[in-house]
């Protein structure tokens, strides 16, 4: 099983966390038009390699954490709070 560094908690189970999406991708303001708020539902890069996702450890301290990993090989680099 994959192991995630939680910054409070250390190394913990993959189980233990909840993927939540991309890291750095900013909500549209209210105002924006239909086509563009379908854009930020529903089309992401998906690009293979390095990405910065959002978890939050769940069944462990319940705080969002961004995770660095490659999507290819799964290797997780490391990990920091959600600012």
């Amino acid at each position: 099983m994959q192991q995630f560094p939680c910054p409070w908690c250390g190394n913990r189970a993959e189980g233990e966390f909840h993927y939540a999406g991309d890291a750095g991708i900013d909500r549209p303001e209210r105002t924006v038009d239909d086509k563009a708020w379908a854009q930020y539902l529903h089309f992401r890069r998906n690009a293979k390699g390095a990405a910065r996702e959002l978890w939050i450890h769940s069944a462990g301290c319940g705080r969002w954490i961004v995770v660095s990993r490659d999507t290819v090989t799964h290797v997780v680099t490391g990990s920091e709070p959600m600012v």
